[in-house]
């Protein structure tokens, strides 16, 4: 699995050819001021919540590229509102098969609306084919739900929200990674901004007191896991 991050919550996953986006937060992000959102392409898009900071340039790429845009229901909507017809709805204990794979959208605690209307639960998502296991964890708090994915699901990396204030923070985070029995991390939903702001050094620190690898992924960084 090819992940590339574009800062916040806004990374591409690469598997089994096809490319998806997830949560769109890239041109409003001064930290990533140097990606070219025009030359990102993708075949889906799939989307946690609909607050600004997670789908400030979702309507342009899904226009551009005529990706496929996963999310909850309400969010389809939205999308044909604005002239969007290639979407899939979903909503949270919901699997689907796509040619990357099955995605299936799991619980988050968070909230979930733009200017005030009100656009179904936040969710997150686990990826699962022959080849990888990927859990996206969205916003959220630490949630004793996440103990039920590692019976459905053998989870090889997991994207855990680490800043807190609108999140877990990295020592929830860390415990997240125990819930799902998975020791390969990316860290997201930090440095964004003051509130988010953490310490490299020691969440890193932390992690591997903890026996488990963080990756603080550079803007524009890709790995391959």
């Amino acid at each position: 699995m090819q992940f590339t991050f574009y800062g916040h919550a806004c990374f591409l996953v690469k598997t089994k050819g096809k490319s998806i986006l997830f949560d769109p937060f890239i041109s409003p992000n001064p930290m990533a001021k140097d990606i070219d959102v025009q030359n990102i392409e993708c075949d889906y898009i799939a989307v946690s919540h609909a607050h600004s900071d997670h789908i400030a340039d979702l309507i342009p790429i899904a226009k551009r590229t005529k990706a496929l845009v996963i999310g909850s229901h309400e969010l389809g909507a939205y999308l044909k509102e604005n002239e969007i017809e290639n979407f899939h709805t979903m909503n949270v204990g919901g699997s689907f098969n796509f040619d990357f794979g099955r995605i299936t959208m799991t619980n988050a605690i968070h909230s979930n609306s733009i200017e005030g209307r009100y656009m179904g639960v936040a969710a997150g998502f686990v990826i699962d084919n022959e080849e990888d296991c990927f859990y996206y964890a969205g916003d959220t708090a630490l949630t004793y739900d996440m103990k039920l994915l590692k019976h459905k699901f053998d989870i090889k990396v997991a994207a855990l929200p680490i800043g807190g204030n609108y999140t877990m923070d990295y020592k929830d985070a860390a415990v997240a990674a125990d819930f799902v029995e998975c020791r390969t991390i990316v860290g997201l939903h930090y440095d964004t901004m003051e509130s988010i702001v953490i310490n490299h050094d020691q969440v890193k620190s932390y992690f591997k007191n903890s026996g488990k690898n963080i990756h603080l992924i550079n803007i524009g960084e890709t790995i391959n896991f």
